[in-house]
This record gives C-alpha cells, structure tokens and sequence, in this order.
C-alpha cells in the first residue's frame, strides 16, 4: 500500500482489501472508512461480466456455471465475498464514528439522503444554503453513471495493466441479476447469504 503521507490532507484511497489485511496504521489513525456492498446476486453477476471484459477473445468466455461455482466457494480475487462485508459490518457497528457501511441499493434508491448521511459522517455536512442551491442535486448529477460512463477517458482511456476504463461501465442496475441467474442460483445464494450474513443482522 502506497505511503498516502505525502498527500495533501485530506486524502481519498480505495480498496477492494478485507478488513483484517488493512494496514495497522490504518487501525492507529483518525482515517474514517466508507465501505460500499451490494447485493450478492448482483455482486457476482457483475464481477462475472467484469472477468469476461478483461478476457482474451482468444480463450473464450467464461461460463456463468463454472463462475457461480466459484463465487459460492468463496474462491474470488477479494477472497470470500459475504467475509469481506462482515468484516466491515462488524468495525461499523463497533466503531460508527470511523466506519461507515453503505448498500448500493440504498445508495440508488434514495441518493439524496445517502449522500447527506455521507457527507455527515465524514464531516463536510451540507448548509442550508447549499441545500437551497441545489449542490446536493449537482454532485448526483455529476457523479452519476449516466454522466461518469459518458465522459471521453471513460469511453476510451486505460488504467493500469492496459484495462480500458470502460469495462468498469455496464448497467449499474438493481436486479440485473433476474436476467442471468437460475431458480437454483437463486435459492443457493440466498440460503449462503443468510447463514453467513443474516444471522449477524445484516441484510439486503
């Protein structure tokens, strides 16, 4: 992990990085931590499309099957996909000052509100004059998938190792997965879900 040190403060990083693989500085310091989930189904069908974005065409596409079996399995870059989120579930509940955990469900279901809670957590709350000029509305605006997948470096710009940036762009859906999964699918990683997540409080 780089020495974020020598930046400016204040200091923006991102992680795909499990709790408990965070550095001990992280533990020791006055950094506040925003984690972002979604839901299992929509999880995997999204990394699945991920993968086969940054497949070669020359090795075929991965099939669906064979990544589901995997994402059951917990066999996945980031490690086991339902540890990773009550390991910061856990800090949020512990430590609600300095961590935060946050759904993409709720983040798309109800923007202006996620944003304002946001926004106080990390301790740049909005005023009532900026409420009134609309700067809620505009940061939506701007940050939004419509705006941000449509921006040039995101149609035709690359990122390390030579990704495109636009195979980080698909649907940004609630419930895409009803057009991927099986019945089957379905059942199995519901029943994972609430045995590694719903008996801790945690739900979607």
């Amino acid at each position: 992990m780089p020495d974020l040190r020598s930046f400016p403060s204040p200091r923006l990083f991102a992680t795909h990085l499990p709790y408990i693989l965070l550095p001990e500085s992280v533990e020791q310091s006055r950094c506040k931590i925003v984690y972002l989930c979604r839901n299992p189904k929509d999880q995997f069908v999204s990394m699945w499309q991920f993968a086969n974005k940054l497949r070669p065409e020359s090795q075929g596409l991965i099939s669906i099957e064979h990544s589901f079996e995997k994402f059951c399995q917990g066999k996945t870059v980031c490690g086991p996909f339902w540890e990773q989120i009550l390991g910061y579930y856990k800090e949020s509940l512990e430590r609600p000052e300095k961590r935060m955990i946050l759904r993409f469900e709720d983040l798309k279901g109800d923007p202006v509100n996620v944003l304002k809670d946001l926004a106080e957590f990390t301790g740049y709350g909005f005023s009532k004059e900026e409420e009134n000029d609309n700067i809620i509305e505009n940061i939506l605006n701007l940050c939004g998938f419509e705006n941000l997948s449509n921006l040039e470096v995101n149609k035709s710009g690359k990122v390390w190792l030579g990704i495109e940036t636009k195979a980080y762009f698909r649907r940004g859906q609630v419930g895409d997965w009803e057009n991927f999964l099986t019945s089957n699918m379905i059942k199995r990683l519901d029943l994972i879900t609430q045995e590694k997540l719903g008996k801790h409080g945690f739900n979607f």
